[in-house]
């Protein structure tokens, strides 16, 4: 072996680890895995203190530096644990991901979309990596579906808090921190309108307006998969669809006879 073929074989080597890791199934693939959505978790609650954190800015810039090193290197990880990075730059979470991670890098001239970073969460759960780790156990779709639901509308919450404090902040009397944001996103969002803190101007009632609409949305979407009937995850060997009614006996889509496992349910 000539020194030449030392890196490349310890480049592939770097890759068939970091793919055991990321995509295997092995107990310490699993750990590895909740080792970094532990991460993920206390980046993402980063994201969401990030305009309180700013009022010192020699912490929040340590901090901020601190975050887009450990998003950087896991976004390479994954990169690299991908059997094609080309394929891989195809999927719009990544490219979220890498607008996050410009976010970081360039906190000074992009602070203003800094509130887009909690969409991080929702990239989050609704990932392939989430659910192979946390979800491998569920395989009840109500439980996935109710995850994303909740996850939707937090992140929801909090893009629109972000994006009304970084527009009405110093602007408008009403705004004097991120709490009144928060407060006036829930309050429109619920619908309730104590009409204590109004946006001004045409451009306040139109937040306002798609804050109500998208929130209600929302809400409905998450009553909605918590009063539905409970369903299944068993593929159909026939079709191939993924979700059947619990007491399902043949497949509603070509009727092929199913054997679902009951597991005292």
């Amino acid at each position: 072996m000539t020194a030449s073929d030392r890196p490349a074989n310890g480049g592939l080597r770097l890759r068939a680890r970091l793919r055991a890791l990321y995509h295997g199934t092995s107990r310490t693939a699993v750990r590895f895995r909740l080792g970094v959505l532990t991460v993920d978790l206390v980046i993402i609650a980063f994201f969401i203190a990030a305009p309180l954190l700013r009022e010192d800015r020699l912490v929040f810039y340590v901090l901020d530096y601190v975050v887009a090193a450990l998003l950087g290197a896991d976004l390479l990880a994954r990169a690299l644990a991908y059997s094609d990075i080309r394929d891989w730059l195809k999927r719009p979470i990544v490219w979220v991901d890498l607008f996050i991670l410009a976010t970081l890098l360039f906190p000074a001239w992009l602070f203003n979309l800094g509130f887009l970073r909690v969409i991080r969460l929702w990239t989050l759960v609704n990932s392939e990596f989430f659910w192979r780790t946390i979800g491998r156990r569920y395989d009840d779709s109500r439980v996935e579906d109710t995850v994303k639901a909740v996850t939707a509308l937090i992140t929801f919450v909090f893009v629109a808090t972000g994006f009304v404090y970084t527009s009405f902040m110093g602007r408008h009397e009403g705004i004097t921190g991120y709490i009144d944001a928060l407060y006036f996103t829930v309050t429109s969002l619920t619908t309730t309108g104590y009409g204590d803190i109004v946006l001004p101007g045409n451009w306040g009632r139109i937040v306002s307006i798609v804050i109500m609409l998208v929130g209600v949305t929302l809400f409905v979407r998450l009553g909605q998969t918590l009063l539905r009937p409970n369903k299944v995850r068993f593929p159909c060997d026939e079709c191939g669809l993924q979700i059947h009614d619990l007491d399902a006996v043949h497949c509603k889509a070509c009727g092929k006879l199913l054997c679902i496992p009951d597991e005292g349910r």
